[in-house]
């Protein structure tokens, strides 16, 4: 079936992911372009998965999968944007196709949609099965379905012991690696810190011990890298006063035993507990095509844009300039996709849709107690960024939360100048 492609005087765009990037990008490019195009979002699942407070919900005694799933289909429909439930499983950039397979029920055959414009933002894949020992050793709090499994272990199973929390060793991409992308040895390193600052917080309110259970372990040099040399050396001091482990340089999760996790460089620490960040890998089906590194991520230049075919984008976890993986860098590339679509369609001037971007770390991770850290950094990437901004305390926590209410409330849509507003509260106002 060839799909909708060229309606009228309209050009077609198809958006592949309907979570954070994904929603992000279809409303930016409904808000520039408006009846100049047609949009249609395809993804597996009819809500959009708010991942970032998962660990928080779980913390505070309430089951993600009940509060983080916010619908989908009525947050693009208030735009006359178009949803197909489906699998992605092959792109033709040279047809301009894509093959989908409808999912709501087994046995559908695959079906191809024609496309003018294809913005791929389908995230990434969570290689958790690529970790040796993790279904019978391992933890994590990457969904609902598996931070329920943990939390149901820390409160009816868990003997006191040591807890380890960290990420696997990230694989890059390095082809087409503009010069001013680092090479990351992990996707994204607030989580883990995250994770264990507040579960620390955690054990201590329910008499199970404290942050002296836990070891926060990186492959890297430094753990968070991305946020700068200054913030690292404030969060780890920080730690450590409280009475966290630390370990660096492990270089990859070797694998998960019953007496505990072993790292590549021969070390190794026993455990209870193993919560872990897995490798961030692309989609199979995105491996070899003209548009990816030789791992499977987008190429695109600053504008999103893939240099071979300039009527591709991708935004969020699925390009590969999007390192660290983080939320605050997807919804800064959503803003171009759409100013450069409405820039196509004449609806926004050059000067003005070409703005230069320069990436930026903005996180908030809960340290449990109603308390967060706030962190914001461009120091990380080679354009002479020297800001390296942390803040801990009771602002940042209503920062995380307030966010979420918002994004609901609005069925995704955050105005433009919250950003900016929240930036400043969190860095102009006493914590």
């Amino acid at each position: 079936m060839q799909g909708i492609q060229n309606v009228g005087d309209r050009k077609h765009v198809l958006v592949l992911g309907g979570n954070f990037a994904g929603l992000g990008a279809a409303q930016k490019i409904h808000d520039y372009a408006g009846d100049k195009v047609e949009i249609t979002v395809i993804d597996r699942k009819a809500y959009l998965d708010y991942i970032p407070n998962i660990p928080l919900e779980i913390f505070e005694g309430r089951d993600p999968s009940m509060t983080m799933h916010m619908d989908l289909v009525d947050a693009l429909k208030a735009d006359g944007i178009a949803f197909r439930q489906a699998e992605v499983e092959a792109i033709d950039v040279k047809a301009q196709t894509v093959s989908v397979r409808p999912n709501e029920r087994p046995g559908a055959p695959v079906h191809r949609i024609g496309y003018d414009y294809l913005v791929i933002a389908l995230g990434a894949r969570l290689a958790l099965d690529d970790i040796e020992g993790f279904a019978e050793y391992g933890h994590t709090v990457t969904d609902a379905f598996h931070a329920n499994r943990f939390i149901d272990y820390m409160k009816h199973g868990y003997k006191g012991g040591p807890i380890a929390v960290g990420s696997a060793r990230f694989q890059q991409g390095l082809r087409g690696k503009p010069d001013w992308l680092p090479t990351a040895l992990a996707a994204c390193e607030g989580p883990p810190v995250e994770l264990a600052l507040s579960l620390g917080h955690w054990l201590s309110e329910r008499g199970k011990g404290g942050p002296g259970n836990i070891t926060l372990f990186t492959p890297a040099e430094m753990i968070a890298e991305d946020a700068g040399e200054k913030v690292v050396e404030q969060l780890l001091a920080a730690a450590s006063e409280m009475g966290f482990h630390y370990m660096n340089k492990v270089a990859d999760i070797k694998r998960l035993t019953a007496e505990g996790i072993e790292f590549a460089d021969g070390r190794s620490l026993e455990t209870e507990v193993n919560l872990v960040l897995p490798n961030w890998k692309p989609h199979a089906f995105l491996k070899g095509l003209p548009i990816s590194d030789e791992v499977g991520f987008i190429i695109t230049d600053l504008s999103m844009r893939n240099p071979d075919y300039p009527n591709v984008f991708a935004c969020g976890d699925a390009a590969a300039i999007t390192v660290p993986k983080l939320g605050a860098i997807g919804h800064q590339e959503t803003e171009i996709v759409g100013r450069q679509i409405a820039k196509d369609m004449g609806t926004m001037p050059a000067e003005k849709a070409d703005a230069p971007w320069q990436p930026e770390v903005v996180c908030i991770g809960d340290m449990g107690g109603g308390k967060a850290f706030y962190i914001h950094s461009n120091s990380w990437f080679g354009f002479g960024g020297d800001m390296q901004i942390l803040k801990m305390g009771r602002t940042a926590y209503a920062q995380k939360v307030l966010y979420k209410e918002a994004f609901f409330r609005n069925g995704g849509r955050i105005p433009n100048w919250s950003l900016p507003l929240a930036e400043w509260a969190s860095e102009k106002l006493p914590f």
